[in-house]
């Protein structure tokens, strides 16, 4: 038997017998809405908190649902939060009071709120706490945003090492670096901008290797900021950080011009005429009149040096980055002129000096933090007609796409063939820029952000839910945007299939060779404002040290995506692959389904002593993990394709018939 179908006949095997299973639930269990009759304690939680807070909307009523996320950004709230009781919110997964008016120097209830044992992520910025922020132990929280407030110090920070990605204390009072600060290792976006601290760069710092965004301009360090970080961070991520004396900033600036003759207005750039002026001084040295001519001599030649000076710069003003012949992208500089190619827009006429102006020069300010792409930097850009994209930077030759020897004729058309790659799935490349060896590609901006994100820094609905007036305990429209219902995570699994079998088919130019990702992470999954998964990062560099690439090393990374997905776990490795593939051979996988799955389904059915079979959607999620445990084999003939993996997938939760005359799904 070959292995492959042999493969397929053990997940029918494991399909069938937990199908089985389930078919014995009753209906009731498995369809049943929330109609519990104990409530929880979350309300009363909740009134404790906010009851010297005014414009805040208390509960109404007792609820059975467990409070997830507190979204109040800019709502007018005044008053003292009860940080305390907050820590007592066992679903707790988000806060964001930002924008409001809050106050108190407690601390976050002297650090209880990181009681909370599913907290994620704290937005606080913009209200008016002081004293000291004081962090404590969480191994979920991802995110902290305690900017523009008044806190004096940060205590605690290394409590937060285990998982902290982002951290904002930018705007505040804070005299000192944090102990223990150099601790968060998985850190990638760090502000500590406009405050008053103390430390020695880089020595205070987390490892910077890491960090793929930081700020400590207006500070007091001290120490040596190289090259290096000056090319990584920009120099604004450096001023005013330090005084001259104490922070030592290494750059290499420009060599200067020649500076003019002193007597002489050269032609502006303008291409206008000036004046020769010959300043003639006669000196009759003769006792004090020689002394007083000199003087006199000293100060014409002042005034008239200003004077050039002053129509030096009114005659000529600084051309912006976008506006030289050369454009420098990065530490390279190609030529302004070379053109964009839009394939769906041939009309529209660009060229790379358009794309510096719409990214202020390729400027920090433009840069997107990015923590997936195995490219170079990335920058958002507006451009004419209101079109929205990111322009990623690749230097050297891309995988697939030919032109390895500097080929320029045939890197472009092997891009064109690229972008007309569409499918609901992919993220599309919109056109490209060839300058030189630089190759600059626009891809659709999504603005939602990507799966890691939305799995586990800040959940979605925090995101997207605002309060409008309703009961806060009822369930909204608001509630759908989230991925934390198992519907939403099937779907996303499924779509991910799709984009993925449809590369590796072979639609890319004559060869019909399959497009190998090689970089199946979350933080290449993005989300549309539907929540639909679009694989990003399929066009990237060639990797000499990666070796050769193949459609089964996507497939194991797909597998580690689906158990990532139906477990909720972060940061997966060939240890955590062979312990969840264990679980699973044991037939124990219900024990590793992500908690807030669990949730959703005991608020909807039985649970506790009462449930003694599994429900239609804890099916659907074991039957997932088997197919993350085919993907994963350790022998790649093992692993089945993407197009049977997408069979499979549809199979498990089988998709309603379209209405009569209606259009068939996307394969």
């Amino acid at each position: 038997m070959p292995p492959m179908l042999h493969a397929i006949l053990l997940l029918a095997v494991a399909v069938a017998a937990t199908s089985a299973s389930a078919a014995t639930a009753p209906a009731a269990a498995r369809n049943s809405t929330s109609n519990c009759t104990v409530p929880l304690p979350d309300a009363g939680i909740v009134t404790a908190a906010f009851k010297n807070v005014a414009n805040f909307p208390l509960p109404r009523r007792p609820s059975c649902r467990p409070v997830r996320r507190l979204a109040y950004s800019s709502r007018n709230l005044a008053g003292v939060v009860g940080w305390a009781a907050l820590g007592n919110l066992s679903g707790l997964l988000t806060v964001d009071l930002s924008g409001n008016s809050l106050e108190g120097d407690d601390g976050f209830g002297g650090g209880a709120l990181w009681r909370a044992p599913l907290l994620r992520a704290v937005d606080v910025s913009r209200n008016r706490l002081g004293g000291a922020l004081r962090l404590g132990a969480s191994a979920r929280m991802a995110s902290l945003n305690a900017s523009r407030n008044g806190f004096t110090s940060v205590v605690g920070v290394d409590g937060l090492a285990a998982g902290l990605v982002v951290l904002d204390v930018s705007g505040n009072r804070i005299a000192a670096v944090p102990e223990g600060l150099r601790r968060l290792t998985r850190v990638r976006r760090l502000d500590m901008s406009h405050n008053s601290m103390a430390g020695k760069f880089p020595d205070d710092l987390p490892p910077l290797d890491g960090v793929e965004f930081l700020d400590i301009s207006d500070n007091n360090f001290s120490g040596v900021v190289n090259s290096t970080w000056i090319t990584k961070f920009g120099r604004s991520a450096f001023l005013r950080a330090g005084n001259a004396t104490s922070l030592v900033i290494e750059d290499n600036p420009p060599a200067s011009a020649p500076a003019p003759a002193p007597a002489t207005m050269t032609p502006s750039s303008g291409g206008k005429k000036h004046k020769r002026v010959v300043l003639i001084v006669v000196v009759v040295v003769c006792g004090v009149v020689a002394v007083s001519a000199a003087v006199a001599f000293m100060a014409l030649a002042g005034c008239v040096a200003c004077g050039f000076s002053r129509r030096r710069k009114r005659g000529k003003k600084a051309a912006a980055a976008w506006e030289d012949d050369e454009v420098a992208v990065g530490a390279v500089k190609v030529v302004a002129t070379a053109p964009v190619v839009l394939v769906e827009r041939p009309l529209m006429e660009l060229t790379l000096a358009d794309l510096a102006a719409a990214t202020s020069g390729f400027g920090r300010e433009s840069q997107l933090a990015d923590v997936g792409g195995r490219s170079g930097a990335a920058y958002r850009a507006v451009l004419p007609g209101d079109l929205h994209v990111v322009v990623r930077v690749v230097d050297g030759a891309v995988a697939g796409v030919g032109g390895d020897d500097g080929d320029v004729a045939a890197a472009a058309a092997g891009l064109r063939e690229l972008a007309r790659l569409r499918h609901p799935n992919i993220l599309p490349l919109l056109g490209y820029c060839i300058a030189g060896k630089e190759k600059l590609l626009l891809y659709e901006y999504i603005e939602k952000g990507n799966l890691y994100r939305w799995l586990h820094e800040l959940p979605a609905s925090s995101m997207d839910m605002e309060e409008t007036g309703a009961d806060m305990w009822d369930t909204t429209e608001q509630d759908k945007k989230s991925i934390d219902d198992w519907p939403t995570r099937y779907h996303i699994i499924l779509g991910i299939a799709r984009g993925l079998a449809f590369l590796h088919q072979g639609w890319a130019g004559s060869s019909g060779r399959p497009i190998v990702h090689g970089n199946l992470v979350p933080t290449n999954i993005l989300l549309d404002d539907d929540l639909e998964p679009r694989i990003s990062d399929y066009i990237h560099p060639v990797d000499s040290n990666n070796g050769e690439l193949t459609p089964e090393s996507d497939v194991y990374s797909f597998g580690v995506l689906v158990f990532e997905l139906v477990t909720g776990q972060v940061r997966w490795d060939d240890s955590t692959v062979s312990w969840a593939r264990g679980v699973i051979r044991n037939r124990k996988s219900l024990n590793i389904v992500d908690a807030r799955l669990r949730e959703e389904e005991e608020e909807g059915g039985t649970s506790g002593a009462a449930k003694t079979t599994m429900t239609v959607a804890e099916r659907e999620m074991v039957e997932c993990l088997q197919v993350g445990f085919l993907c994963t084999a350790h022998s790649p003939e093992k692993r089945p394709s993407m197009q049977q993996v997408v069979g499979v997938l549809k199979d498990i939760r089988p998709a309603p018939p379209p209405p009569a005359g209606g259009v068939g799904e996307t394969p």
